[in-house]
């Protein structure tokens, strides 16, 4: 459990995933997301994710992503307790990377 919250759990194959079409989930504030973000991921800060896990496709994975993993790590630990295939991406520079075959 401490090992997924600090994102030290299996590593996520992004690269599969994102081939996939996996949703990119930004979990920083609104003020962190403006000044950089993986293309086409969406901004959901883990503080509001509960409110908006309607907003969220289920049939497809979900890549989580932050500034360094912490909090992406809380968000895929919660949207796989509602049922979501979810993956903690770590930093958002990393899944960035991975989008670019890097």
């Amino acid at each position: 459990m401490l090992r997924s919250l600090f994102g030290l759990g299996p590593k996520a194959d992004l690269p599969k995933l994102l081939a996939e079409g996996a949703t990119i989930l930004d979990v920083r504030t609104e003020q962190e997301f403006s000044r950089g973000h993986a293309t086409g991921a969406v901004n959901i800060p883990l503080d509001e994710l509960l409110l908006y896990l309607h907003m969220i496709r289920k049939d497809k994975p979900v890549v989580t992503c932050c500034h360094s993993g912490r909090r992406s790590a809380m968000a895929a630990e919660t949207l796989k307790s509602h049922g979501f295939d979810a993956h903690n991406g770590g930093r958002w520079t990393k899944v960035q990377a991975a989008l670019s075959g890097q």
